[in-house]
């Protein structure tokens, strides 16, 4: 159990927080730039490829955090560009990964991996980093249970088919608040006329 002080909670969580939005905000500029896809195109990319190149549209939902009617919007879009294909199923629908979303994060993962080791591991010692992988798989760890206790049925990366909850650079691009899906939801609200809304504080 932590034995942190009065008020060392907080300010060690805005500190994560600051951390976590540097790096990442540094690591997904780069990346976007050299794929030429939008960050939520390539957090679907990412996510499907983790996953073997298929997902349950509603279990890539679950894995990336999304209102399931934002993300249909996207792939849509992705669909219409060729980056996925949507199959109706007897219970659901399947996203896979076509050839060109495939080649699309298999030509990114070279700037992925050069941009988290220049914003990230380059910053560490090499017992800075096996700590921090540490760390974030033990907090990791709890994230079905979480995840079950919230909604009652079983965390994503419980069964089989959905994307492992394993500590990869990938989790950089897919795992992020819920602003991206209000950038996302606000184009589509401007595409409509209407006004965004709002991003819900942290």
């Amino acid at each position: 159990m932590s034995t942190v002080g009065p008020g060392e909670a907080t300010e060690l969580w805005l500190r994560w927080k600051r951390a976590h939005e540097m790096v990442r905000a540094a690591v997904v500029a780069e990346t976007t730039a050299a794929s030429g896809v939008s960050e939520p195109e390539l957090s679907v990319l990412a996510c499907l490829h983790e996953s073997g190149g298929s997902l349950r549209q509603n279990a890539l939902a679950a894995a990336l955090g999304w209102d399931r009617t934002r993300l249909s919007h996207l792939l849509t879009r992705m669909a219409d560009r060729g980056y996925v294909t949507r199959d109706k199923l007897p219970n659901g629908m399947e996203v896979a990964l076509r050839p060109a979303g495939r080649h699309t994060i298999n030509a990114t993962l070279p700037t992925l991996e050069t941009a988290t080791r220049r914003h990230l591991l380059d910053r560490l010692g090499p017992d800075d980093a096996k700590t921090l992988k540490a760390l974030i798989d033990r907090l990791l760890s709890g994230e079905g249970v979480a995840a079950e206790a919230k909604t009652g049925a079983p965390g994503v990366g419980a069964k089989r088919g959905r994307p492992p909850s394993s500590g990869t650079v990938m989790r950089m691009l897919r795992d992020h608040n819920t602003g991206i899906a209000e950038l996302d939801a606000g184009a589509d609200d401007a595409s409509n006329g209407r006004s965004p809304s709002p991003a819900p504080e942290p």
